[in-house]
């Protein structure tokens, strides 16, 4: 067949090959292909976008040109950017991603910030902080990478998600110790207490999850967007169970729904939390609840 990876030109100068991906991605249905093919270049080149134009003349190196042209077929059969790219850019960070776990959307690095915010002006230095639902591990390694923590834990209930955390682990090698533990939810953090419980959960219903976008639900896991019939599970076992895991004073900090901030901040009006908001993300939706535990309370 034209389109098989084993057909595409190994040769040639690497404009060459954005070109004819480009117009391959283009007959698949997929919008703008030349930055797109830029885009897929650059991301299995482990380079920038700007690096990658700048040597657009260079011939195509062996080693890139396989992993480009089965970049270029996964993302030619619908599959999202960064599953066909294999790679995100997360804050400071380069991920490795699949399917294994759900992509981090831009959003999530705003829940990161308001941890380092916290961390920052409460003069929390140290201490172990756990990141739950953590897909590929960004949440964790941010932390780890950015943040003034003695060690992370990283949960996921999913052992693909876990062993695909475990990885990006091993690439990044941050500075401080990250344990991903697989289990459900709080389960593996039980007999320590944390500075901080950070976690970005499933918060959709069944009903919101069958109008995502087609390639959202063909391709990214449902378990980690879907979330009872009111979408609330996770974030209220979450609520529930924190308390006695965090040091007093301690946070935890939850990406919600928008759709569902009040409930969440009505789950948190008990004895267990002092104190609890929700902030905006950056497109000014309710989208981030932090709570703080009570002080001298052990509940």
């Amino acid at each position: 067949m034209h389109n098989t990876v084993a057909s595409h030109p190994r040769s040639g100068p690497i404009a060459t090959a954005w070109d004819i991906a480009a117009a391959r991605l283009e007959r698949a249905g997929v919008g703008n292909g030349s930055r797109e093919a830029r885009g897929l270049w650059a991301a299995v080149a482990g380079i920038t976008p700007g690096e990658a134009w700048l040597r657009r003349g260079e011939p195509v190196p062996e080693a890139t040109a396989a992993p480009f042209w089965r970049a270029v077929e996964r993302r030619a059969s619908g599959a999202p950017f960064a599953y066909a790219a294999g790679r995100l850019a997360f804050r400071t960070l380069d991920l490795s991603i699949d399917r294994r776990a759900l992509i981090p959307r831009p959003e999530t690095e705003g829940l990161v910030d308001l941890v380092l915010r916290w961390a920052r002006e409460t003069g929390t230095g140290g201490g172990v902080v756990a990141d739950v639902c953590t897909g590929s591990g960004c949440i964790a390694l941010s932390l780890a990478v950015e943040g003034t923590f003695d060690r992370v834990v990283a949960v996921d209930s999913s052992a693909g998600a876990a062993a695909l955390a475990r990885e990006n682990v091993a690439a990044v090698r941050p500075r401080v110790p990250v344990d991903v533990r697989e289990g459900d939810l709080l389960g593996p953090l039980m007999g320590e207490r944390y500075r901080a419980i950070v976690a970005n959960p499933p918060y959709l219903t069944l009903e919101e999850y069958a109008i995502l976008d087609a390639a959202v639900r063909a391709f990214e896991p449902r378990e980690a967007l879907v979330s009872g019939a009111d979408g609330l599970d996770a974030t209220r076992a979450l609520i529930a169970g924190a308390r006695a895991l965090l040091e007093p004073g301690g946070l935890l900090a939850l990406e919600i729904d928008e759709r569902r901030a009040a409930q969440v901040l009505a789950l948190t009006s008990t004895g267990s939390w002092s104190r609890a908001v929700v902030r905006d993300d950056l497109f000014g939706r309710p989208r981030y609840a932090l709570a703080i535990a009570t002080e001298g309370n052990d509940a």
